[in-house]
């Protein structure tokens, strides 16, 4: 069966609407990776390579430096909002549109539209980033393959509001266990409430001062908070265990062993039993320092913000690629059943890349 056909010719918004007609949920990338490979093998000027629904094309033109432009295919479940549709304001609606097709559309114009760039291009398009992080299609590539991943720059078409978004935070989420006895709750007196024993960790929360430190002339904002409270055994029952969840979201400058640490101080007389690591994501660096960077944002404009969340760039930091977040659309619509994007902001973006890469 022959991929579906994506004509590069197309501006990236009218290129967004053709992405978008080809579903692409989570897990079934495989007919949108069929098209992009198609496309992209017609552009003589790149070596095209694929590892399972991961599509990778590159230059080589021997530039001193070397730019990665990333995008994920997936979206999440479609929710009666495909086909696309365009409204006489210039928004296109539909899922996908903002997170991220609209990313993706532009990178497809660059690669198409830029063959003798001022830097080595490297395009990446992964599967699987709205689910499971053991499933996504970028970290498949870093273990498989990360020498297509390498490169001095990177920047992340993830919807940014068409903003510079440096780094990102790390996530680092933790169980605390706290124990008791149980007893009945007509003879309280004679067991110990661990639920109670929550107090301190909870009164420690809500006194908590949390950094606020500079990175690359970013300020991020940490934060550290209960994000869910188990315990209970009956009506009757004096609890006996009780776990209390905490979230750190750190600033790219703390390593993730330094992430577990602080939350482990924090706690540490507050008579938790037992500390678990839940789930962690480290954070990752701006590196606007970078010349490559610096030459990024003259060239798109605005003023660089710190990214307040977690994205993919991450696993470029941990390749030793510093990265940023910019794309068009507004993350806040992302997911939604409304889900749209500003057309003009996706011109803009392409527009701007291409400046870019060619002054």
């Amino acid at each position: 069966m022959e991929p579906p056909l994506l004509d590069l010719g197309l501006d990236a918004a009218a290129l967004t609407a053709r992405l978008v007609d080809i579903p692409s949920v989570s897990g079934t990338e495989k007919p949108l990776a069929d098209a992009v490979e198609s496309a992209l093998r017609t552009l003589p000027w790149l070596r095209v390579d694929r590892h399972d629904d991961n599509v990778v094309a590159r230059t080589a033109l021997g530039r001193a430096e070397r730019v990665v432009l990333a995008g994920h295919l997936d979206t999440v479940p479609i929710a009666e909002n495909v086909p696309a549709r365009l409204d006489g304001d210039g928004r296109l609606w539909g899922c996908g549109t903002c997170d991220m097709k609209s990313g993706v559309a532009v990178q497809l114009r660059v690669a198409a539209t830029v063959p003798d760039p001022n830097r080595d291009l490297t395009f990446v398009f992964y599967a699987n980033e709205e689910v499971a992080a053991e499933r996504n299609g970028l970290g498949h590539l870093t273990a498989a393959h990360p020498d297509w991943l390498a490169g001095d720059f990177a920047v992340l078409l993830e919807p940014s509001d068409g903003e510079v978004e440096g780094g990102c935070q790390g996530t680092l989420r933790m169980l605390l266990r706290l124990t008791g006895r149980r007893a009945h709750s007509a003879r309280s007196w004679t067991g110990e409430n661990a639920v109670h024993a929550a107090a301190p960790v909870l009164a420690r929360l809500a006194a908590y001062e949390p950094r606020r430190p500079v990175i690359d002339g970013l300020e991020y904002r940490e934060g550290l908070n209960a994000v869910r409270i188990e315990g209970g055994v009956a009506g009757n029952v004096i609890p006996d265990e009780c776990v209390v969840t905490v979230n750190y979201r750190y600033a790219p400058d703390r390593g993730e062993q330094e992430a577990v640490a602080h939350v482990r101080e924090v706690f540490a007389d507050c008579g938790v039993e037992e500390f678990t690591v839940d789930d962690h994501s480290p954070g990752a660096l701006p590196g606007l320092g970078h010349p490559a960077a610096r030459a990024f944002i003259d060239a798109v404009g605005g003023t660089a913000r710190p990214k307040y969340g977690w994205t993919d760039v991450s696993r470029f930091s941990a390749l030793g690629v510093p990265a940023v977040n910019y794309g068009p659309g507004d993350p806040n619509l992302a997911h939604k059943r409304d889900e749209r994007v500003d057309t003009r902001q996706v011109l803009r973006c392409e527009e701007r890349l291409r400046a870019w890469l060619t002054a």
